[in-house]
């Protein structure tokens, strides 16, 4: 048993159950394994929960990197880091749910803020540097928050909706907010556009190939 099957077991627990109701013993039960085998690998309930939440940022941090070695302008780096957010298999409506779930403990578990302090920090950092690539007298620190803001909005959002959201809706969601904030003229707003599109076809090809999902370890919920 594999700390990477653990926390896939405790990531649908914790879909099911919420965080209150995802207990040890449940986890346990699921993957197959004894209440004791769980906290070998991980002491306690919270060491395994921070192990889902840094198993599930990395996992976005992977996409938006796989997309990011293929951008060619700043317009395609900031559509990298958009549709990295919200591809497949990153975005869908069970992953948003354990997200938000894990959300909501962060104000009282410090590894877990420090955790989500260093995404926001990597997430503005990449955001910024694409930003300044497009030589606008903009207060980019500003738009920076902003865009990583509006994405976590969205995220929230699909985890409450009772239809699930789809990527495309996400993503759209925030081309139009980077449209607004850069107040931007027709020919810029086409190339974010475009290149926006060009990340969501690359997306699609590469981050649902068999050798991304084997490196990012992702576990199908029903193997064969």
């Amino acid at each position: 048993m594999r700390r990477s099957e653990l926390s896939q077991a405790a990531f649908e627990t914790l879909v099911e159950h919420g965080t209150r109701g995802a207990t040890i013993d449940r986890v346990a039960k699921r993957a197959g394994v004894s209440k004791s085998v769980v906290l070998h690998h991980y002491g306690d309930k919270d060491a395994l929960f921070e192990g889902v939440m840094r198993r599930a940022n990395n996992l976005i941090r992977d996409s938006v990197v796989e997309l990011l070695r293929h951008a060619q302008s700043p317009e395609e780096r900031i559509s990298a880091i958009v549709v990295g957010n919200f591809a497949a298999p990153v975005f869908h409506q069970e992953v948003c749910r354990a997200w938000i779930c894990l959300c909501a403990d962060v104000p009282y578990n410090k590894q877990s803020q420090r955790i989500q302090t260093v995404i926001h920090a990597r997430m503005r950092s990449n955001l910024l540097n694409a930003l300044k690539m497009l030589n606008l007298d903009d207060d980019l620190s500003s738009v920076a928050d902003q865009i990583r803001t509006t994405i976590d909005g969205v995220w929230l959002c699909a985890s409450l909706r009772e239809m699930p959201m789809t990527s495309r809706e996400g993503i759209d969601y925030v081309n139009d907010a980077i449209i607004r904030l850069l107040g931007v003229k027709e020919e810029l707003r086409q190339k974010i556009l475009n290149a926006s599109q060009k990340m969501e076809t690359l997306a699609e090809i590469i981050l649902n190939s068999k050798a991304f999902m084997q490196k990012a370890l992702i576990i199908p919920k029903h193997p064969a």
